[in-house]
Order: structure tokens, then C-alpha cells, then sequence
């Protein structure tokens, strides 16, 4: 059992390191030639642990400068997810392949591992608050374990997976495919408005870099906001603002690239759109009807959990009060890509039970 901790906690801090050094480096580099309002190493520093906290979706209070305004910061890329997911993946297979079967369940072990790595991110959380940025590290636990035992999960043992689940994550992963693909459409067709906004930021060599890889992390948030924008929930690109088929509100938007594909105008008649997810519940039905109506009852619940999941990761607040509300609103797009998935899926219900007759 020793063994197994030491292990455990020894690759936990280097699933940490992976990701955090690097930030660190970016962050110096930025310093470097940005410089800082102290002068001191303490910021980049500060800053490169803030970056890899954003990236387990760990939200930020804020006092904004220079009249300490208060604002809050949740709406963050979930595409960077994938880089600690990654490193906690690589260093949990090392980490079994160090024991050498020297366990006896390897739950145990990514429960082990997962722990000491939810304590690592929650002391860098709470280590880090300074008067103007302040992790939310009370929330670090939750993100950060979800986070690892999802990303410990998928190596090792193999956990038998529940068919419910599978079903719903394919689904999900092709509401998500689809419309990034559509995302990337959209990027080529308004390329000029795309790039105008990028001249804007005067960004530089190293900066523009960076934006890039910031705005391909920001896609899968981009994605849900366009799924919601063709269900006909819309989505919001500020307090009190709303961007559908049917209703377009927009008010002062910030100047970053990956705006640029918002429409311009309202079009009523892309609401036909929606038979994208009628047709995705039939495709569900599809998939589960031909073992029994349990199935497809129980990966719709499966997938409803997902679909308000992905809803929370692409919403948030942006720093402040004016852009208290972007991305998508759980509650709409949650209710209404359910119920149209769900009509698709009664009426492939219906159509098989009339041919079985």
C-alpha cells in the first residue's frame, strides 16, 4: 500500500507538472517582453498556475482594474481540457506500469492517484489568490477530481462500460463533430472578419501564436453555441443579449477572432434547422430500439445528464458586468435540443412499432 501512494503521488505531481510547466514558460516569456505592474517573477508565475487552473474550468473572482470593479471569469474554454486530461492519462499509465501489478485493484489506484491530484490543484488554487484574482478553489476539488477519474478511466483495466452511456456519448460526440466541422465553415466563409478582428489585437508574432491556440480551445464552446443557435435556444454574447433565428440582440462585443462568424442579421427560416436533433433522436432510437425500449429510455436519461454538462462548460460569465451572461443558457438549450431529440426519437419509436406489426 505504501508503494501504491508513493507512486501515486509522485506521478500525480508530475500529471501537474506536464501541463503547468510549459504555462510557466509561455507566462515568462510574456513577462519578459510585456513586462508587469510589480516587476516581479511572483506574477508570471501567478500567472502561468492561473492559465492551468482555467484549463481544469476552475472559474476566477476578479477585482478589475483601476477602481477594483468587481467581475467573475467562468466562461473558459473547455477544449482545454484536453491538456490536462492528456497528462493525467500519459502519467497514470506510467504510474501502473511502475507498480507492475504491485496492487490489487486498480480502482484503488485511480482513486489514490485521483485524490492526491484533486489536493495538488486545490492547494495551487487557494496558494495563488491574490487581492485583484481569486481561484474559486473551493469549486478545484470537483473539477479536478471529475477531471482525473474521467481521464484515469480510460487506461489501465478497462471498467466495463454501461451500453446507456456509450450510446449517449456517441451521440454527444456527434453534436459536437458536426457542428465544429460547421464552426470551421463559418471561420473560412467571414475569413475576412475573422482576420479584421485579429489586425485589431495587434497581437504580434508570440501573441498571435497564442491567440490561435486560444481560439482553437474556445471551438467546442463555439460549437455548443452554434447547436444551441440551430435548436432555436440561441445564445448570448452579453447581459441581456440574444443571438437565434429569430432574434438577434447584440450589444458592445469584445474584440477577439473567433466572433467574427456571428450573423450579422436574422434568419427566421435556419429554425428548420432543428430537424438536425429530431433527426439525432432518431439515430438514438436507431441505435438502442433493437434491444428493447429500456435502452433507449435509459441513454436518453444518460444523455440528458451530458447535454446539461456540455451546456454549463460553454457558458459563463467573461470578467464583467456587461458580459455577465455568454455562451449558451443551460436551461434553454437544455430543454430544447432535449425535446426536439426527444421528438425525433418517439417518432422512430412509433414508425418501428408500426412496421413490427
Amino acid at each position: 500500500m505504501q508503494r501504491v501512494l508513493s507512486v501515486s503521488l509522485s506521478h500525480a505531481i508530475r500529471g501537474a507538472a506536464l501541463v503547468l510547466l510549459p504555462f510557466a514558460f509561455i507566462a515568462l516569456v510574456a513577462w519578459a517582453t510585456a513586462g508587469s505592474a510589480t516587476g516581479t517573477t511572483t506574477d508570471p508565475i501567478r500567472g502561468a498556475a492561473w492559465i492551468w487552473l482555467g484549463s481544469h474550468h476552475i472559474p476566477f473572482s476578479l477585482a478589475l482594474p483601476p477602481t477594483g470593479i468587481p467581475g467573475y471569469f467562468s466562461y473558459l474554454p473547455w477544449g482545454a481540457m484536453a491538456l490536462p486530461f492528456f497528462a493525467i492519462r500519459a502519467t497514470f499509465n506510467r504510474a501502473l506500469n511502475r507498480l507492475q501489478g504491485d496492487f490489487h485493484d486498480a480502482n484503488g489506484v485511480r482513486s489514490i492517484y485521483s485524490l492526491f491530484y484533486t489536493i495538488i490543484v486545490t492547494a495551487i488554487a487557494y496558494l495563488t489568490s491574490s487581492p485583484t484574482v481569486q481561484p474559486q478553489w473551493y469549486l478545484a476539488p470537483i473539477f479536478a477530481f471529475f477531471l482525473s477519474i474521467t481521464a484515469t478511466l480510460t487506461c489501465g483495466p478497462r471498467l466495463p462500460i454501461s451500453a446507456p452511456a456509450v450510446m449517449a456519448t456517441r451521440i454527444v460526440s456527434v453534436i459536437v463533430g458536426f457542428f465544429m466541422v460547421l464552426v470551421g465553415i463559418l471561420i473560412f466563409t467571414n475569413f475576412a472578419q475573422v482576420k479584421l478582428l485579429t489586425t485589431a489585437l495587434q497581437p504580434g508574432i508570440f501573441g498571435g501564436a497564442l491567440l490561435l491556440l486560444l481560439n482553437i480551445l474556445y471551438l467546442p464552446n463555439a460549437a455548443i453555441a452554434l447547436a444551441s443557435y440551430a435548436a432555436g435556444s440561441g445564445f448570448a454574447v452579453g447581459t441581456g443579449t440574444l443571438v437565434s433565428p429569430w432574434w438577434l440582440h447584440t450589444e458592445q462585443l469584445p474584440v477577439f477572432p473567433l466572433l467574427g462568424i456571428l450573423p450579422t442579421q436574422r434568419h427566421p427560416l435556419l429554425i428548420a434547422s432543428a430537424i438536425f436533433f429530431i433527426a439525432i433522436g432518431g439515430l438514438l432510437a436507431y441505435w438502442t430500439l433493437n434491444s428493447g425500449i429500456k435502452l433507449l429510455l435509459q441513454s436518453g436519461l444518460f444523455l440528458s445528464i451530458l447535454i446539461v454538462i456540455v451546456a454549463y462548460l460553454s457558458s459563463g460569465s467573461l470578467m464583467t458586468t456587461e458580459m455577465g451572461a455568454f455562451g449558451v443558457s443551460i436551461w434553454k438549450f437544455g430543454l430544447v435540443a432535449l425535446s426536439e431529440i426527444s421528438l425525433g426519437a418517439a417518432i422512430a419509436t412509433f414508425i418501428t412499432a408500426r412496421r413490427s406489426r
